[in-house]
């Protein structure tokens, strides 16, 4: 009996090829795409945007083609309480969030799971460039993409076991080029639709704008102030500022300065030179293990606090308190409380968590 798999088709060409390399390989293959908001929900104009109503045409179009069943299903107020909120809430806290993380862990591989299995799935699959594969004592494992380029492993990386299991990844060992080569030989209207870059919902990059239509209010302006406190110039909000910013700070100096701390309660924004913005190490929480570390002991890894940076050494030790702290060999440029941290051996995923604040480099 064949297998059945649901796929998250966003409209793009690599759910796509997805779908059509799952059905060459004898799935079972349903196709569905998840509404997550109306453009003019959150203030943009119609057009293509990642995920929203506009792509269902293109994703309609490629699983006609394929003649496979086809569903639009609606999770704009779970997406908008997972993601919206908290993408608002940790701004305002001071923080820079990661939507696409929030979406993959709540929506993509948490709803749109049990939605599949609901309707008979053994599987869901998406676009993703990552590699899921097994240990021989049967733990599921997350391994990065095949071309580093378009490797996502670091947005996937709270994925659980449960997950894993019932995930596919059919692009994890494809090059981009080969993919669109694939769309193109297959006639599909998004062969050559260009990649999303920015978030979804803030497709412009102007996340202050947004945050303001949100909560349909301005947030208060503030001192831009130096380390040592000295006021050098007015902030439009706080709010949309982020570690190591150097564009839009409005200031005439004779050297670069960049967003090196913020105080959400006094309303400031610090800035200084390029060093500041170092640190040793940091700690997070919400810590996802996938592959279980040594009950004692520091553990040794390459970690990333951005995406697409590169592997940075680091000893990583687990706290009581289940937070996990990481002391880089090189201290690291512009570790951002809200992102993500994610820890690899070689090109297999350990884990991943939240950054909470960088650390100087005896701060316990």
């Amino acid at each position: 009996m064949k297998k059945r798999v649901l796929i998250a088709m966003s409209g793009g060409v690599d759910s796509s090829v997805a779908a059509y390399l799952l059905q060459q390989q004898g799935y079972e293959c349903m196709g569905v795409t998840m509404r997550l908001y109306e453009n003019t929900d959150v203030g943009i104009p119609k057009g293509h945007t990642c995920c929203s109503l506009d792509d269902v045409e293109d994703a309609r179009s490629v699983a006609a083609r394929l003649g496979i069943p086809y569903y639009v299903l609606d999770f704009s107020q779970e997406f908008r309480s997972a993601v919206m909120d908290k993408f608002v809430r940790t701004y305002e806290a001071g923080g820079t969030p990661n939507p696409c993380i929030d979406c993959n862990r709540y929506l993509k591989f948490g709803l749109l799971l049990q939605r599949a299995r609901e309707l008979g799935c053994d599987f869901i699959a998406t676009g993703h460039y990552a590699v899921i594969g097994r240990r021989e004592d049967g733990r599921w494992l997350l391994r990065a993409g095949e071309e580093d380029a378009r490797d996502q492993s670091y947005v996937l990386y709270s994925m659980t076991q449960e997950e894993l299991a019932h995930t596919l990844f059919p692009l994890g060992e494809l090059p981009k080029a080969k993919v669109r080569a694939i769309a193109e030989e297959q006639g599909f209207c998004n062969a050559r639709k260009h990649d999303s870059q920015d978030i979804c919902f803030v497709p412009d990059g102007d996340y202050m704008s947004f945050l303001e239509r949100w909560n349909g209010k301005p947030y208060p302006h503030g001192d831009l102030i130096d380390q040592e406190g000295k006021v050098l110039g007015r902030h439009r909000g706080a709010a949309a500022y982020t570690i190591g910013q150097r564009r839009g700070l409005g200031l005439a100096m004779p050297h670069p300065v960049y967003v090196c701390g913020k105080d959400m309660a006094a309303n400031t924004v610090t800035v200084g030179p390029s060093s500041a913005l170092f640190s040793p190490a940091l700690l997070a929480d919400d810590w996802n293990w996938i592959v279980p570390p040594p009950e004692d002991g520091i553990l040794r890894g390459e970690a990333r606090v951005r995406y697409h940076q590169a592997v940075q050494s680091a000893s990583v030790t687990r706290l009581e308190d289940g937070q996990v702290r990481l002391d880089f060999d090189a201290p690291q440029r512009g570790i951002s409380p809200g992102q993500a941290v994610v820890l690899y051996q070689g090109d297999l995923v350990l884990g991943g968590g939240t950054i909470l604040r960088a650390l100087p480099e005896h701060d316990g």
